[in-house]
């Protein structure tokens, strides 16, 4: 076997590729190594997506990499609340069985799950969806839960799944609490920003309280109010309708539900939005004539608003700007996207334009020899697999087999083990407060009333893979009380994190850079690229990856009849196909295993990749359901054969090309085939929103209490911020402390300068910070920067620099809808240091 420095070496020799895992871009690098150190990086230029670009941030990765902030085996909480070092078995064997205890008790229900992964080790995450399904667990959550899952509803509604802008070619960029310069999430984002500021036939629009970096370089920067953003966004789309710039002819093609949003706009009355968000109602009404005036608009939300008030009806406010406009399948435009597999959403598998020559038949002959022989299937291909001879004749024949049935039953199955890993269709309410759930995701603030209260339905137990809810959840303390209520807690994380300090177990995990990894963000279009990252150097000594932590736990619960293992694991010996056709007829048999594929996966197919390689197995499982629900895009970036052979090559090229490959070419009309509505079109209506709309149309914006006069923004990005993986505080370059900015003249009323010392205060705590005097922002708004107030151990003990912003936050502050905090919407008060 290859060592992970030769496996992943550049043309060069010495440069190995990689990628970043502080945003979700993801961007491709090349890393130079001295020992384990990671020495020099820079931007790797074969890479599919990035083409070279990064910003400064992953330059200074090896803080996250090495440092005495590692750990290095599994801990043990004691009765006295202290760590003990126990070796893995140990943990393993107490952990199961706690567990199972757990179950048998409560109910696989009452164990809840929180993380999986970050901005780049999802498929840790994916491995830990098996441990989900084996012990039965209905409710979970993560990062996005604090986010996205209010703007991933309406889309939803709207057409059925997440979309992108197509901001490399669109005439007008839209960004709405979205500063791209810092917090990325545009491809190449700073020379994008740069190319549409510099062409004076496009233009930039940003809608932010704050004269961000973006802001400084757009053509107009709409500097809202706090938390006012429903009414600006709604006085831009009134204009479109109220002057008549709407495009009927889209409208009338390709929408539906059209008239009642056209109604409920025309009842806007402009100047008095233009009031409340404090935007002069001229400039407005320019912003709305430049859109529609447009070839192309897209646009891009993100924090600044999807945690301040009136989130999700923003969301869909927001795309009414290019959906009212007709920016959709078309260059520059906004898009729903491919996916290697959705993070959110349904998997929708997209018809190929080449027709399946009797599908009908085909398909009935498959599922019925699927459904009723696979055992004969897997073990007449294991018994083949004893001999070279029939093993590799086995294969063949499964070959003339897949290529005469797979693309006709394959959809059927594949959904069925997307859906159960996925879980789209999973709503409802959470058992004790009634929190709406969305795809699956509890939201975050809602965590803990399932635990502390004395309901036969509370949550029992929590998994918490790669996260540090403790730490990033609102209201830290009682997210710390909640964690010590429950029987049983485990966290997998690199380092002694907030959340692990009060967990029952904490399991070591190898880094992103000692493992193979891989980030889902695969959200562009029309061009998608995927990159599994392999290992730069051995993992750290004591540690492991997750997905072997995870086949681990799992072997113990014993939830799997050995005796398919070992038939599957054997049918892969004869052969890719022969695997394949003896797994796809599994799954076809024993629906109740779909959700378990990751780990069987891993204990079957994995078992036949060279050591150290079995996290791949997973990938394979990927690349198929990717070529399954994407055929002809999949087809045209390269990847050709009928159904299983399209997949395999795709997979093939993933493992083989380390910089990523592009999985996916689509055409500007192929955006039409991923709508998710049967009769493909836009369903503009949404009743919820539109009542809810009618009310706030109505409403001035609250006032603040006399003793906060301040909004305090939590969590801006800067130039060194980032997530909370890299814990040491000496990778900051700038601004060490993470200052509190405020406004100038608010800095003299107050009598401070930059370096002054102060105390900030709001309903849920109050925490002492230094003082950066900034024009940045507006009077009576204050930021303090994200990734800070984490401990990080030091010669002298432990050392916590900055502000944890969650002992600002309170957890009764969030969408009402569902349940994002408002994390960027926290009134406040400043007390000054004499």
């Amino acid at each position: 076997m290859p060592t992970p420095k030769e496996s992943t070496r550049s043309p060069e020799g010495d440069w190995l590729k990689t990628a970043c895992i502080l945003c979700e871009c993801n961007c491709g690098l090349e890393v130079l190594l001295d020992d384990r150190q990671l020495k020099k990086i820079r931007g790797d230029k074969e890479h599919p997506g990035s083409a070279g670009y990064t910003c400064e941030k992953p330059l200074r990765l090896d803080y996250y990499q090495n440092g005495p902030h590692r750990l290095t085996s599994p801990m043990r909480r004691t009765a006295t609340g202290e760590y003990e070092e126990i070796d893995w078995d140990t943990a393993l064997d107490e952990i199961a069985d706690r567990l199972r205890q757990v179950k048998d008790e409560h109910g696989g229900e009452s164990i809840f799950f929180y993380g999986g992964g970050g901005q780049g080790n999802h498929l840790g995450g994916a491995y830990g969806r098996s441990l989900f399904a084996a012990v039965g667990a209905r409710y979970m959550s993560n990062a996005l839960a604090q986010e996205k899952t209010g703007e991933a509803w309406v889309d939803q509604q709207l057409y059925g799944n997440h979309t992108s802008g197509d901001f490399e070619n669109t005439e007008v960029a839209i960004f709405i609490g979205k500063n791209p310069w810092q917090s990325h999430g545009v491809a190449r984002a700073r020379p994008v920003l740069r190319e549409i500021s510099r062409d004076p036939d496009r233009a930039i629009v940003v809608i932010d309280p704050r004269r961000s970096e973006t802001a400084d370089i757009a053509d107009f920067h709409l500097q809202i109010r706090p938390g006012t953003d429903v009414w600006c966004v709604s006085a831009i789309v009134a204009t479109l309708v109220q002057e008549d710039l709407y495009d009927k002819i889209f409208l009338t093609e390709r929408t539906t539900g059209s008239d009642e949003v056209l109604r409920h706009l025309r009842l806007v009355d402009i100047p008095t939005h233009a009031r409340r968000c404090g935007v002069d109602e001229e400039l407005l009404r320019t912003v709305a004539r430049r859109i529609a005036g447009a070839k192309s608009a897209a646009t891009y939300e993100d924090l600044g608003v999807q945690q301040s008030p009136n989130s999700t009806l923003v969301a869909y406010l927001n795309k009414m700007m290019w959906m009212l406009t007709g920016n959709f399948g078309k260059p520059g435009g906004v898009h729903i996207h491919s996916w290697m597999v959705p993070i959110t959403g349904r998997w929708h598998p997209v018809p190929s334009a080449k027709p399946i020559r009797a599908r009908r038949a085909r398909k009935a002959v498959g599922q019925f020899a699927m459904s009723n022989g696979s055992a004969l299937i897997r073990r007449g291909i294991a018994s083949a697999a004893k001999s070279s001879t029939f093993g590799s004749l086995t294969d063949r024949v499964a070959t003339i087999g897949l290529d005469a049935f797979f693309d006709a039953v394959a959809v059927d199955t594949a959904r069925r083990i997307a859906d159960s890993i996925g879980r789209p269709d999973e709503d409802g309410v959470t058992p004790v407060g009634g929190a709406r759930i969305q795809y699956g995701l509890t939201p975050c603030n809602a965590i803990a009333d399932e635990i502390l209260t004395d309901h036969p339905d509370r949550l029992r137990a929590m998994w918490i893979d790669a996260s540090n809810p403790a730490h990033s959840l609102a209201e830290s303390a009682r997210f710390r009380d909640a964690m010590r209520a429950l029987d049983l807690t485990v966290v997998i994380d690199v380092a002694m994190t907030e959340t692990a300090r009060h967990a029952d177990y904490v399991l070591p995990a190898a880094s992103q850079f000692e493992k193979h990894e891989a980030s889902l963000f695969t959200l562009h279009f029309p061009h998608n690229a995927f990159q599994v990252r392999r290992p730069l150097v051995a993992p750290l000594v004591g540690t492991r990856d997750e997905p072997w932590i995870y086949a681990q736990i799992i072997d113990r619960l014993g939830v799997l009849d050995t005796s398919v293992i070992g038939d599957l694991v054997s049918a892969a010996r004869c052969g890719r196909s022969a695997f394949a056709l003896a797994f796809f007829s599994t799954i076809e048999a024993r629906p109740d295993l779909a959700g378990l594929v990751p780990y069987l996966l891993y204990r079957t197919l994995g078992e036949t990749f060279d050591d150290g390689e079995q996290a791949l197995a997973l990938i394979w499982g990927m690349a198929q359901l990717a070529a399954i629900a994407q055929p002809d895009a999949v087809a045209r970036a390269g990847f050709g054969g009928n159904g299983f052979a399209r997949g395999e090559a795709l997979f093939e090229a993933i493992r083989s090309t380390y910089s990523g490959v592009q999985f996916t070419d689509d055409r500007y009309s192929d955006a039409w085939g991923y709508v998710q509505h049967d009769d493909r079109r836009i369903h503009l209506e949404i009743p919820e929103l539109l009542h809810e709309f009618a009310r706030l149309r109505d409403s001035e914006p609250p006032r603040l209490p006399a003793e906060y006069p301040f909004i305090l923004s939590a969590g801006e990005r800067r130039a060194f911020t980032a997530n909370v993986i890299i814990r040491n505080p000496q990778w900051r370059r700038r601004d060490a402390a993470g200052a509190l900015r405020i406004n100038p003249d608010d800095a003299a009323t107050l009598g401070i300068e930059t370096g002054a010392s102060v105390r900030v205060v709001t309903e849920a705590g109050a925490a002492q910070t230094t003082v950066e005097v900034s024009d940045m922002m507006q009077a009576g708004h204050i930021s303090l920067p994200n990734g800070m107030g984490v401990t990080y151990p030091t010669d002298d003990g432990v050392e916590t620099v900055g502000v944890p912003l969650n002992t600002l936050t309170s957890a009764a502050r969030r969408d009402k809808f569902f349940g994002s905090p408002w994390h960027k919407y926290i009134p406040a008060r400043i007390e000054v240091d004499r």
